[in-house]
């Protein structure tokens, strides 16, 4: 008996690798290509036979940089495939310095990685903050990902390619707000900040507000008065967004372009499985994550370990997903109801009454 079954092991682990070999992460019968072959981070710098080795479920070898400090930061980085669990390895990372130059919206998104040879951005990553581009027009930032992929490797190889990319068109809307961090954000784009002396409560010049009655028989500052000046408008209050805020959710926004654009592509590029993607920006001196899925980034200060991002588990997600299945029945599939129950309800369980958990509870 054991025997049998360390045989169907066997057989199913190699079926595995080799579905896995073609290189792309992808489905061994699909007849779509890819979008990106299989890779590990660039910043390894590993010819395609070390790739394959990576791979060795085996020897489990040990990734790690092959050069000191050529990584912005003297930033760290090592990694090992999986005991058996996938053919490749699901996971990717990301760590880049990206310039966001003025240009149109309708430049965005761009649909392949950057040209510039690998040895030349290696050189040109400084260990100092984001800070205006060379040519005065652009925004230069820090940029370090990881994405944890899940049922294949593909998704998370593209997003490895893109992310850095989406963000930096987010940002190309609001570099002329970033760098006037001396007012803030205007909420109509393209005019100045604060120009409109009636947000501060001060009435320009030394006109009064007219009643209604002076109004109608025209008195000085009336419409139909010789002396016409223009009327007062009504006084309103206006929240103030800070430069932050503005870089927030260029980061929002990424994501979720990142997330459409995947989406589209899967209809003509074999794109396979899932991933998180945990991303660190570091722009005109502040520290931005960006978090989606279960990763987790911590900060260690003098032995104290500091949360900096928030976790998206089934748990934590639950009243959301029981809400929309509750508005969208048809989106559940097989399941006959949005309630959460302690286990799998059976046959035989219908119709009586047990416990369960609607989206407007915490308890039972």
């Amino acid at each position: 008996m054991l025997t049998r079954v360390k045989s169907a092991v066997a057989g199913f682990m190699g079926g595995i690798m080799a579905g896995g070999s073609s290189g792309g992460g992808g489905n061994a019968g699909s007849e779509l290509p890819l979008k990106f072959p299989y890779m590990r981070p660039e910043f390894l710098g590993l010819s395609q036979d070390e790739i394959e080795c990576s791979a060795d479920h085996i020897s489990r070898p040990i990734l790690i940089l092959k050069e000191t400090r050529r990584l912005p930061w003297a930033t760290g980085y090592a990694e090992v495939i999986n005991a058996g669990k996938s053919a490749l390895n699901e996971d990717q990372a990301c760590c880049e310095v990206v310039v966001a130059r003025r240009r149109p919206m309708s430049y965005c998104p761009p649909s392949t990685p950057s040209k510039t040879p690998t040895a030349k951005r290696r050189n040109s990553l400084p260990n100092g903050e984001g800070k205006l581009g060379e040519d005065g027009e652009g925004l230069v930032f820090h940029y370090w990902a990881l994405f944890d992929g899940h049922a294949g490797s593909g998704v998370a190889v593209v997003a490895s390619r893109l992310l850095q990319h989406h963000i930096a068109c987010q940002l190309q809307a609001v570099i002329e707000i970033l760098r006037n961090l001396a007012s803030f954000p205007p909420t109509v784009l393209g005019e100045e900040p604060d120009s409109n002396p009636y947000l501060q409560g001060n009435t320009p010049g030394p006109h009064r507000a007219l009643t209604r009655a002076a109004s109608l028989r025209g008195a000085a500052g009336a419409p139909s008065s010789p002396c016409n000046t223009p009327h007062p408008p009504r006084f309103f209050t206006e929240k103030k967004i800070q430069h932050e805020s503005l870089v927030v959710g260029a980061i929002e926004n990424a994501f979720k372009e990142m997330d459409a654009q995947i989406e589209r592509e899967k209809q003509v590029h074999n794109i396979t499985g899932g991933c998180t993607a945990l991303t660190v920006v570091y722009l005109l001196g502040k520290l931005y994550i960006g978090n989606a899925g279960d990763s987790r980034a911590i900060i260690i200060r003098n032995n104290e370990i500091i949360p900096v991002s928030t976790e998206f588990t089934p748990e934590s997600e639950r009243q959301r997903l029981q809400f929309l299945g509750f508005m969208q029945p048809h989106l559940l599939g097989n399941e006959f109801t949005h309630l959460e129950f302690p286990r799998r309800v059976q046959r035989k369980e219908v119709g009586k009454r047990m416990l369960y958990r609607d989206f407007t509870m915490n308890g039972w």
